[in-house]
C-alpha cells in the first residue's frame, strides 16, 4: 500500500476520536483540530517512517499532545513576559494591505512557496541574501535564482493586471 493512502486511511478512522481526546487535554476544540492536524502534517512528511509504526493512531496521539505541551509552554512563557511589562500584546485586529497592494499580494499567491518567501523576505522585509538564505535553509545562490525567477514572473503576472484589471477577479485573484 502506498505510504500516503496509508496515513488517508488512518486519518479517517481515528481523526474523530483523536479530536475528541485532545480536546479533553487541550480544554479547546479549535486548539484540538490544530494540533491533530499537525500530527496529521507530520505523518504525511515522513510516510514511510509511519508506515513502520505499529500503532498508527497511538503515535498520532503522541504527537499530538507533544504539540499541545509545547503550545500551551510558550502561551505560558508569553503570559509571564507579558505580566511582566517585558512584551505588549498584539493589537486584536491586524489591518490587511493598503487597497493599491492587493494586486502584488495576489500575484505573489500564485508563485510557488519558496521563490514567494524569498521574495517577501528580502523585498518587504528588506532582509539581505545571506539573512533571507539562513531563514530558508537554503544556499545563497538558490535564494538568488528564485528572486530572479520570482521578479520576472511578478513583473508578467502584473503586466497582465495592468492590462486587464478585471481579468484577475475573474480568476478568482482578488
Amino acid at each position: 500500500m502506498d505510504p500516503g493512502e496509508a496515513v488517508r486511511q488512518v486519518y479517517q478512522a481515528s481523526y474523530r476520536r483523536l479530536v475528541g481526546q485532545l480536546t479533553g487535554v487541550t480544554g479547546d476544540l479549535a486548539e484540538a483540530e490544530d494540533v491533530v492536524h499537525e500530527a496529521f502534517a507530520r505523518a504525511l512528511a515522513r510516510p514511510r517512517v509511519f508506515a513502520e509504526v505499529t500503532d498508527p493512531e497511538a503515535w498520532l496521539r503522541t504527537v499530538a499532545i507533544n504539540i499541545a505541551r509545547t503550545r500551551w509552554r510558550r502561551r505560558w512563557v508569553f503570559d509571564r513576559l507579558f505580566q511582566a511589562g517585558k512584551v505588549v500584546q498584539a493589537p486584536e485586529v491586524v489591518e490587511g494591505p493598503e487597497p493599491d497592494r492587493l494586486p502584488l499580494v495576489a500575484a505573489l499567491r500564485t508563485l510557488p512557496y519558496p521563490m514567494r518567501a524569498a521574495l517577501v523576505l528580502h523585498h518587504i522585509a528588506d532582509l539581505p541574501v545571506t539573512e533571507v538564505a539562513a531563514t530558508l535553509g537554503v544556499p545563497v545562490n538558490t535564494v538568488k535564482s528564485w528572486l530572479a525567477r520570482g521578479r520576472r514572473s511578478l513583473a508578467a503576472i502584473l503586466r497582465e493586471e495592468v492590462r486587464a484589471p478585471h481579468a484577475s477577479a475573474r480568476r478568482g485573484l482578488s
